[in-house]
């Protein structure tokens, strides 16, 4: 049976969203940045047990003061990933915050915060200590690297797991 599941990606601008959802997607990272205006819709199948997880996935542009996030995009969303850029610690606060505005706009739906950029671990400016608290049963913490690929499968399957747990 196919399951079809709107995800919405969120975070700060430039943590790697578009980059993540391009690796997942298509199997590929380009190093250039372009800047994400409103959202980017893209799809992929995961298979979880004897289903077929439609993952729809928003892309939705970074968050920052100057322009928020429509909480349009977040309706209809069975699952979310919170994108952190380990080498910027003030993008997890970000993160902190859109989870709270994404469950106050989406309700109580799966959570998976992604630390992004594993692949430069030596700049990174985030440690153990200042994920206390974030990896708990409504939030599951991981790390991943859009460029090399690391994390990034595992990822969307726990969250297409999480999301098809809450449906059974």
């Amino acid at each position: 049976m196919t399951i079809q599941k709107k995800v919405c990606m969120l975070g700060a601008f430039a943590v790697g969203k578009t980059s993540l959802v391009a690796r997942f997607v298509k199997g590929k990272y380009d190093d250039s940045y372009l800047t994400t205006v409103g959202v980017k819709i893209d799809r992929k199948d995961v298979t979880v047990g004897d289903d077929t997880v439609r993952m729809v996935l928003w892309d939705i542009q970074g968050e920052d003061e100057l322009q928020p996030i429509n909480p349009n995009y977040m309706k209809g969303a069975s699952g979310c990933l919170l994108v952190v850029d380990g080498t910027r610690p003030e993008t997890l606060d970000v993160a902190r915050r859109l989870k709270i505005w994404g469950q106050a706009n989406a309700g109580d739906i799966p959570f998976v915060m992604l630390l992004n950029k594993t692949d430069l671990m030596n700049e990174w400016a985030l440690h153990d200590g200042d994920l206390q608290g974030d990896n708990r049963p409504g939030c599951r913490v991981l790390n991943t690297s859009a460029k090399t690929g690391e994390g990034v499968e595992d990822a969307f399957r726990i969250l297409a797991e999480k999301m098809t747990a809450v449906t059974s």
